[in-house]
């Protein structure tokens, strides 16, 4: 059984794009034919949900669509001090070097599992701003390239985990939940899952 496992995995590993290609193949898909399906998904979408709206449903698609909109502007007025808020502390936190200390100190107790250091500024600004996590994993992409392990790993982490505090802070806020209960406890654990699945099946897969 484990003999079978590391030959799925090296011929994964070996094979790259071709083992996608092989298997859409083998599940009776041609990599052109979902290519080509794919352009047609977002124009269907666009046409078909109002199309149902309004001659199934009987629904008044514009006027609705109208009043959500100006639900949305209340909304983003609502939300702009808790946006600000969250986003001031988020540079003060960075700017101060507390961010760099506080990897600099739990650095050597990740290095003993395995976690590359490489990664941990990514894995700490993730659950706080996207588009903060969004820079450091393009810093990864600019300084190591796109086939790196580091930078595979960043976007497997960027993918599998979420912005937990500015969720608190913003949507939270926005409609007025000042208790959050086990939403925080519950994102930071699924957070640190994400990260450390992201480590591991990366390594497995690409290593």
């Amino acid at each position: 059984m484990n003999n079978t496992k590391t030959l799925i995995i090296t011929g994964m590993h070996r094979s790259g794009t071709s083992f996608t290609a092989n298997t859409l193949k083998n599940a009776g898909l041609n990599v052109g034919n979902v290519n080509e399906i794919s352009k047609y998904i977002i124009p269907f979408l666009l046409v078909g949900i109002p199309f149902y709206g309004l001659v199934i449903k009987k629904v008044k698609v514009y006027e609705s669509f109208v009043e959500g909109a100006k639900d949305g502007f209340d909304i983003a007025l609502r939300i702009i001090p808790y946006l600000v808020a969250i986003l001031v502390a988020i540079g003060m936190f960075r700017a101060s070097g507390a961010m760099d200390l506080l990897i600099s100190l739990i650095a050597p107790l990740l290095n003993i599992i395995g976690f590359p250091p490489e990664n941990l500024p990514l894995a700490f600004m993730r659950p706080l701003s996207g588009s903060g996590s969004l820079g450091l994993f393009t810093d990864l992409v600019n300084q190591y390239g796109t086939d790196s392990l580091f930078t595979k790993i960043g976007a497997t982490m960027f993918g599998s985990t979420e912005t937990t505090f500015y969720v608190l802070a913003v949507y939270f806020g926005s409609v007025g939940i000042r208790k959050s209960r086990h939403a925080l406890a519950a994102g930071l654990i699924a957070d640190a899952v994400g990260v450390l699945s992201a480590v591991y099946i990366c390594k497995i897969i690409f290593m």
